[in-house]
């Protein structure tokens, strides 16, 4: 668990200490449960409803809102269930393939939650899916299955291009926000980003605290967004040493998209 001070950001509408955990669903899916001080609590992603249900009712929470990245089963699949116990708001993308229970969300938008004190912006960021969005504020990005620590989703529904300015989108955001994704893939992560940019100190450092974290039986998420755009090749592609890298793969890569979509299908493959 970590305790945040809701600080820079979108604005907040009554500053108080957050508490950030997570969830464990499925085999490596995170549902994130955000806490205020009372018994009001809001959730991302929950794919599945049992362990949510299970951590709410041991805290004697209740639940207010669930914030949605995208409408893939194993982060929405829970929420039928959730709206049949608590009488919650769920703020989504914008997508026919979700319930009529979802409040569509577009970039620009701001979602409140009166209750915790927050408000997020949303970002549109597709490529993962056609309709993936992005809630960022307070110092926190939860950014589902767009980016992943040290890695980058499956392009499902979109291109490289489209994953590059979803990237690039966040990659704007402050450095020292948080980043909370939906799967515990950074330890595969890191060992893949070594193949790109063995050489890059800032990912062998990051690589080594993951596989002490994974040994403890340790989440590694939130990681920084400081440290993905120093470790993660998804976010370096116009660097050199990415390019070069791409290039040994498809000598027709260029610096951004198509370096980022060759280290992708390269990654698919592994």
């Amino acid at each position: 668990m970590s305790t945040l001070p809701a600080t820079a950001g979108v604005p907040v509408l009554n500053p108080t200490k957050l508490q950030i955990s997570a969830i464990p669903a499925f085999s490596d899916n995170y549902v994130w449960l955000l806490q205020g001080e009372g018994s009001d609590c809001a959730v991302v992603d929950p794919g599945e409803a049992a362990p949510v249900q299970r951590a709410l009712e041991s805290r004697q929470l209740q639940l207010r809102h669930i914030l949605l990245t995208h409408h893939h089963a194993d982060h929405a699949g829970g929420i039928p269930a959730l709206l049949e116990r608590w009488d919650a708001q769920v703020h989504g993308p914008d997508d026919a393939r979700l319930g009529d229970w979802c409040r569509p969300c577009r970039e620009g938008d701001r979602v409140a939650l009166p209750e915790l004190g927050l408000e997020f912006g949303v970002l549109d960021i597709p490529a993962h899916t056609r309709s993936h969005i992005a809630f960022h504020g307070a110092g926190m990005l939860f950014c589902g299955d767009t980016l992943f620590s040290i890695g980058c989703g499956r392009l499902f529904e979109g291109s490289p291009a489209d994953m590059q300015a979803a990237l690039d989108k966040l990659a704007a955001l402050q450095p020292q926000t948080q980043v909370y994704c939906g799967h515990e893939y950074t330890q595969n992560n890191c060992r893949f980003a070594l193949q790109v940019e063995p050489d890059n100190r800032a990912l062998q450092a990051k690589a080594a605290r993951v596989d002490a974290q994974r040994a403890a039986g340790q989440c590694t998420l939130p990681g920084l967004l400081a440290e993905e755009l120093a470790a993660n090749p998804f976010m370096r592609s116009r660097e050199p040493a990415v390019v070069a890298a791409a290039r040994k793969r498809d000598p027709a890569a260029l610096p951004g998209a198509t370096t980022l979509g060759v280290i992708r299908a390269w990654k698919d493959q592994s």
